[in-house]
């Protein structure tokens, strides 16, 4: 089912800040909501609905969707907050929160999909380097190096994990780590650093793809690459903390982050 959100894509075009050195890298991880999945309105309807129980006003979905991506904690609580000044203990906070995971477990899949060509990117970058990696036309030149691809999100792992294998994402993953996998969330590394433990890949070798700049903030303070999407959740906050490069479509993935990367005009 198509979420009702208008879709944030703009006009066709890479625009490569900082060229990567895309014949090296090892590790592409990629965002989850805004980025690989238009979840919005799931996430929007479920605040609504932990509002209203709780005696709040419904808020509009543009609103909620400004507070997305820190973690389904601050989410409730920005939510909660809004046109309330008035504190709340940490009680009935997490009374709100609870309530909050139990309806999207139930409803994050009433609308969330995969972005328009999702699924085709993530195919053609694991064929193309897989094609890349076996080449042996070219003598005495070595393939490319193995490559993988993982999530890294500040969504609970559960659901995460859940919509992953509901939308056919999964298989292209080496892991699929959520806001609750470790200790920290975005932007702090730590789970990126945990993810290229995993795929044996250096900083220098690593690339975070997302829509915020809380995911371009993760790359810089992992001191890895990273390629901000202009279609997703929170476009305008890459202004804040710019990518090495920008893309306006999933379709793109594939000339950023291979040698089909084209120049900057």
């Amino acid at each position: 089912m198509t979420a009702r959100f208008p879709s944030r894509y703009t006009s066709n075009m890479i625009r490569v800040l900082c060229p990567l050195p895309v014949d090296s890298l090892k590790l592409l991880v990629f965002d989850l909501d805004g980025t690989l999945i238009d979840s919005a309105q799931d996430l929007c309807n479920s605040v609504n609905a932990t509002l209203v129980h709780f005696g709040r006003p419904a808020l509009p979905d543009e609103i909620i969707a400004g507070y997305i991506g820190d973690g389904s904690l601050l989410l409730v609580n920005r939510a909660l907050s809004h046109d309330h000044p008035d504190p709340f203990d940490e009680e009935f906070l997490a009374r709100a929160h609870h309530f909050f995971l139990d309806y999207y477990r139930e409803h994050k899949l009433d609308y969330t999909c995969a972005y328009d060509g999702v699924l085709e990117a993530l195919e053609a970058l694991r064929r193309i380097h897989d094609q890349s990696s076996i080449d042996t036309t070219r003598v005495n030149q070595p393939g490319a190096p193995t490559r993988s691809m993982a999530v890294l999100t500040n969504k609970p792992v559960r659901p995460a994990l859940a919509i992953c294998q509901a939308l056919g994402l999964a298989p292209y993953f080496l892991n699929i780590y959520g806001g609750n996998s470790f200790s920290t969330k975005k932007p702090d590394p730590e789970g990126l650093f945990a993810l290229m433990q995993e795929a044996g890949a250096r900083p220098e070798e690593t690339v975070m793809i997302g829509d915020s700049q809380v995911d371009i903030q993760t790359a810089r303070n992992a001191g890895a690459w990273s390629v901000g999407c202009t279609f997703g959740l929170a476009p305008e906050t890459l202004q804040i903390v710019a990518p090495d490069i920008l893309v306006d479509s999933p379709a793109e993935w594939t000339p950023a982050l291979t040698r089909l990367q084209p120049t900057q005009s």
